[in-house]
C-alpha cells in the first residue's frame, strides 16, 4: 500500500458503532472498523482517533438538563467508545494507548501532547477520550484541536453519509455530492459537514478534511491510499 497520508486523526461517529441496532456497540461493526486501521497502522501509517459518544448519548436531546452536565455525559460516552476500540484494536495486534481529556488515571492516560506524539512515532494507536475536556465544544471541535497539536496532514471524518451534499440527501434525492469545497463555502451555506467553530479552526490552520462512509470500512484504507473518495474540504 502507497500511503498518500502519513499521520491521520480519523473522527470516528459513535453511532457508526452502533451497527443496524442504532444504539450501544455492535461489535462486528467495531472490529470491522479495527481491521481497516490496523491495515493503515501496518502499512506505516500514525494514526489517531477522536470518537463520538451518540450512540449512547447525545446531550443536545436531554430536554431541561442543565447543558454543562450534559456534555460531561456525553465525555463519559466517548471514553466508552473509546476503550471498546482500544480493545479491539489490541485483539488485533495493534499497540493502543488511550487518552482522556478529563483525569481517569485508573483506565486512561492523561492527554498530554507530547506523549500522544511519541506514541504515534512509536507505531501506537492514540484515542483521545472526553472530547476537549470542556462543555460546549463538540468532538469535532476536539477533532480539529487534536489534529492541529499532533500536526496531523489531514482529518478523515468517517460517518454516516458518504461526502457533502448541497441538500440532505435522505429527504432529497436530487442532492448532489460535492468532490471539494472550501471551508468558507462550509461556512457561508451552512453545510451539516461539522460545527462552525470546528471548521473556522481548520480554515484558520489550512488543516483539510475528507468526509466519507463509514458503512464500508474499507473506505479507512481506500482513503489513506489517496483513492477519490467521499468529499475534500480545504481552505
Amino acid at each position: 500500500m502507497v500511503l498518500k497520508y502519513k499521520r491521520i486523526l480519523l473522527k470516528l461517529s459513535g453511532e457508526a458503532l452502533a451497527g443496524a441496532q442504532k444504539h450501544g456497540l455492535d461489535f462486528d461493526t467495531v472490529n470491522r472498523v479495527c481491521a481497516s486501521i490496523k491495515d493503515c497502522v501496518d502499512a506505516g501509517a500514525q494514526i489517531a482517533i477522536v470518537v463520538g459518544g451518540g450512540n449512547f448519548w447525545r446531550g443536545r436531546s436531554s430536554g431541561e438538563m442543565d447543558r454543562t452536565r450534559a456534555d460531561h455525559m456525553g465525555m463519559l460516552a466517548t471514553t466508552i467508545n473509546s476503550l471498546a476500540l482500544a480493545d479491539s484494536l489490541e485483539q488485533l495486534g495493534c499497540e493502543v494507548r488511550v487518552q482522556t481529556a478529563i483525569a481517569m488515571h485508573e483506565i486512561a492516560e492523561p492527554y498530554i501532547r507530547n506523549r500522544a506524539v511519541r506514541h504515534l512515532e512509536k507505531g501506537r494507536v492514540v484515542i483521545f477520550g472526553c472530547g476537549t475536556g470542556n462543555p460546549f465544544f463538540s468532538t469535532d471541535t476536539a477533532s480539529a484541536l487534536r489534529a492541529l497539536e499532533i500536526e496531523a496532514d489531514i482529518i478523515f471524518k468517517a460517518s454516516m453519509v458518504d461526502g457533502v451534499y448541497d441538500s440532505d440527501p435522505k429527504k432529497n434525492p436530487n442532492a448532489v455530492r460535492y468532490e471539494t469545497l472550501s471551508f468558507m463555502d462550509v461556512l457561508n451555506k451552512d453545510l451539516k459537514v461539522m460545527d462552525s467553530t470546528a471548521a473556522s479552526l481548520c480554515n484558520d490552520n489550512h488543516l483539510p478534511i475528507l468526509v466519507f462512509n463509514l458503512e464500508q470500512p474499507e473506505n479507512i484504507v481506500r482513503a489513506i491510499s489517496g483513492e477519490n473518495i467521499g468529499t475534500v474540504v480545504h481552505s
